[in-house]
């Protein structure tokens, strides 16, 4: 099913700059939509934060610095990945409207194929903790993040090659 579905209708490239927009649009809808099963309302509103110009600006100097991918259906983005050359997975987002359909797969394997490194690290929450865990990560610890004095649950999962 999933991945010649992805094929089929949406194509994977490079981010640019001119992204940003659609790459924070995204991850707050997602995290709305998706996370929302999982998290209340006060830990997403913790976990989206402010979205100001400082912010965009933290999010444009870190997508440009890592290897970061995006698929697009069309004009529309449909998900977005971003990987240190560590190995650290920072971001992983997929749209709400194209939850399963192997976008999420697709972004892993292509930023594990191009950052060459004996493990990969990422923080997953506990909605994506399953699909890491489904491609070879494991829990190392579960951690307890506070923003704007709310806490948050997520798990440090490594990939050893």
């Amino acid at each position: 099913m999933g991945e010649s579905r992805v094929k089929l209708r949406v194509k994977m490239r490079d981010y640019q700059a001119e992204d940003l927009d659609s790459v924070i649009r995204l991850f707050r809808e997602t995290v709305s939509r998706v996370n929302a099963r999982d998290y209340s309302s006060r830990q997403i509103v913790a976990w989206l934060g402010s979205d100001t110009d400082e912010v965009r600006a933290r999010w444009q100097t870190s997508l440009l610095a890592h290897k970061t991918l995006v698929m697009v259906e069309g004009e529309a983005l449909a998900g977005f990945a971003d990987m240190a050359s560590s190995g650290y997975l920072d971001r992983l987002y997929v749209s709400a409207d194209h939850q399963g359909e192997g976008i999420a797969t697709a972004l892993v394997r292509a930023l594990e194929g191009a950052v060459s490194v004996r493990s990969y690290l990422a923080n997953a929450s506990i909605t994506a903790r399953p699909f890491f865990e489904a491609k070879g990560y494991h829990v190392l610890k579960q951690n307890t993040v506070v923003r704007d004095g709310v806490e948050l649950i997520n798990f440090t999962m490594v990939k050893d090659i």
